[in-house]
C-alpha cells in the first residue's frame, strides 16, 4: 500500500513511517517543522518528506492517508483528503491494525516515564529472547531506533494519553489492546485538552478497563491518583493487578537503593520477600521504579531473573533523557525532555544525586502546551530546588498560548525562584542564553537543558562556545 503521513516528523508519526516501510509499504509524508532526531531518521531511511502542506502532495493518490494528532482542519492536505473522500486513519489506528492485533502486547502509560520505561521493556524482552517489535516516543540507544518490526508474537508500545486526531478526540492509548498495561503515575497534564485532573483520571480508568482477565495491570502505588483510579473499580476490575513502588503496601517494592557509585543498585521485594538484586546505569529513584515495572512485566512473560538482571545493567537509556551531549573545558552539557514540573524536579534531583559536589545549572524552555500555560505557575517555582542556578527561556510561541488561556509568567517565576536564595534569570532565546552563560561557566559545572523541542540548537551552541572561548 501507499501510505501518506500528514505531520510525518512527529515522534510517533516518523516511527510509524519507518515501521510501515519495514513492512514493505510505500511511504511518503509532509511536515513544516523538521528537526532531528526524527528528520535525520527519515532521511536515513530514504523516506521522502515534502516541505509544508500542499494539496498536490496527495498526487499520486495514496491508498491511505494518516493524519497526525497535531494536524487540524484547514490543513490543505486534510481538506483535499476529505474533498476526494480518500481513506484516512489516525496513527494509533494504523499501529493497532498493522502491528498489535493478534500479538501479545505491553502498553506503557503514565504521566511521566513512559518513554524510558518502554525502552527498558523493549531491551529486557529482547535480551530475554522474545524478539519484540516496539514503538517508542524517543530513540532507544540500545537499538539506535525508536521502533522495530519483527516476526515475533510480542509488541511493546508507549501508550500516550494525548488525543488521537482531530476526528478522534479520545486518548491514543485506547487503541493499543493491552495484554499487559503499565501505569507508572497519574498527574494533571496536557492542559490544552484535559479540563482538570478528574478528566485525566477518567481517561486512565478507561485505559485500565481494557486489560483482559488473562493480562496484568501493573500499577504504580506511589502515585495517589493511580491508587484512587484502581480502587474506584472495587470488584469490577476484571484483571490481575500488580502494585509496585517504594510504599510498604505495594506488592512489589524497591528497597536499599544506592546511587553512590557509577551504577544505581537496588533490591526488589515481592510480598515482603527478597526477590532479587539489580543494577542499572539510570539515575534517580523514579528510574528504579520504571525498572521495577518492567521487571514485573518481564516476569509475567516468562523472562528469567538472570536475563532481566543482565539487560538492566546493560541498558543505555533514551536519547534526550539525561543524555550527556558533550563535555568541554570540564563543563558537562546534558539534554533532557523534561517539561512537566514533576519531571523537571525529578530530573534535577537525579542529576544532583549523580553530580553531588558540582554546580548544577538548569536551563528550561516552556514549550509543551501545559508548560506554556499558567496552570503550573506555582509548581514550577518549586521544581528547580535541586539546581544552583536557573535560566528560563521565553514561552515558546506565546501568541498562540493566549488563545487558550493565561501564559506562564516567566518574570514572576524568576522572582519566586530568586526568593529561594539562588541566582535565576529569564532570557528570551537560545542565542542570548549561550551569550550569557558561556563566560560564566567553569570546570566542574553541569548544565541541564530541559525542553521538549529543538530549543534553537542550544546544546551544540554552548559546547561550541566553550570550545572557542
Amino acid at each position: 500500500m501507499h501510505y501518506h503521513l500528514i505531520g510525518i516528523c512527529g515522534t510517533a508519526m516518523a516511527s510509524l513511517a519507518g515501521m510501515l516501510q519495514a513492512r514493505g509499504h510505500h511511504v511518503t509524508g509532509s511536515d513544516k517543522d523538521v528537526y532531528p532526531p526524527m528528520s535525520t531518521m527519515l532521511q536515513s531511511l530514504g523516506i521522502n518528506v515534502a516541505q509544508g502542506f500542499k494539496r498536490e502532495h496527495l498526487t499520486p493518490t495514496p491508498d491511505c492517508v494518516i493524519v497526525g494528532n497535531a494536524i487540524p482542519r484547514g490543513n490543505p492536505e486534510v481538506e483535499e483528503t476529505l474533498r476526494r473522500k480518500l481513506l484516512y486513519r489516525s496513527q494509533a489506528e494504523v499501529v493497532k491494525e498493522e502491528f498489535i492485533r493478534g500479538r501479545h502486547s505491553l502498553a506503557v502509560a503514565g504521566t511521566h516515564g513512559k518513554t524510558t520505561t518502554t525502552s527498558i521493556a523493549a531491551w529486557v524482552m529482547d535480551q530475554g529472547g522474545l524478539d519484540p517489535g516496539f514503538l517508542i516516543g524517543g530513540v532507544a540507544q540500545n537499538f539506535g531506533s525508536s521502533f522495530r518490526v519483527t516476526g515475533s508474537d510480542y509488541f511493546i508500545i508507549e501508550a500516550d494519553e494525548y488525543d488521537t486526531a482531530y476526528f478522534d478526540k479520545g486518548p491514543k492509548f485506547m487503541h493499543y489492546l493491552p495484554e499487559l498495561a503499565i501505569v507508572n503515575n497519574i498527574e494533571f497534564d496536557h492542559a490544552d485538552i484535559y479540563a482538570d485532573l478528574e478528566a485525566v483520571k477518567l481517561a486512565f480508568r478507561r485505559f485500565m478497563n481494557l486489560v483482559p482477565e488473562n493480562g496484568r495491570l501493573i500499577a504504580g502505588w506511589d502515585s495517589p491518583n493511580v491508587r484512587k483510579v484502581v480502587e474506584s473499580f472495587g470488584e469490577r476490575l476484571f484483571t490481575r493487578v500488580e502494585t509496585f513502588g517504594t510504599d510498604a503496601s505495594a506488592k512489589w517494592q524497591v528497597r536499599n537503593a544506592d546511587f553512590s557509585e557509577g551504577l544505581s543498585r537496588f533490591e526488589v521485594l515481592c510480598e515482603n520477600q527478597s526477590w532479587g538484586e539489580f543494577q542499572t546505569p539510570l539515575l534517580g529513584e523514579f528510574n528504579l521504579l520504571n525498572c521495577l515495572a518492567v521487571i514485573i512485566a518481564a516476569d509475567a512473560w516468562g523472562v528469567s531473573k538472570e536475563k532481566i538482571q543482565g539487560a538492566l545493567v546493560s541498558f543505555q537509556n533514551v536519547k534526550r533523557r539525561a543524555e550527556v551531549r558533550g563535555e568541554e573545558r570540564g563543563v558537562v552539557v546534558i539534554d533532557d525532555f523534561a517539561h512537566h514540573p514533576t519531571a523537571v524536579r525529578e530530573t534535577l534531583r537525579a542529576l544532583r544525586a549523580r553530580y553531588k559536589d558540582r554546580r548544577l545549572i538548569a536551563v528550561f524552555e516552556p514549550r509543551s502546551w501545559s508548560s506554556r500555560l499558567a496552570v503550573f505557575q506555582e509548581d514550577y517555582a518549586n521544581a528547580f530546588a535541586a539546581a544552583d542556578y536557573v535560566v528560563i527561556a521565553a514561552v515558546f510561541d506565546s501568541q498562540k498560548v493566549t488563545e487558550k488561556g493565561r501564559a506562564l509568567d516567566t518574570s514572576e517565576l524568576i522572582e519566586a525562584i530568586s526568593r529561594q536564595g539562588k541566582p535565576a534569570l529569564a532570557l528570551p532565546d537560545a542565542d542570548q542564553i549561550v551569550a550569557h552563560l558561556a563566560p560564566e561557566l567553569r570546570s566542574g559545572d553541569v548544565v541541564a537543558i530541559m525542553s521538549n523541542g529543538g530549543f534553537g540548537g542550544i546544546h551544540e551552541k554552548i559546547l561550541t562556545a566553550l570550545q572557542t572561548s
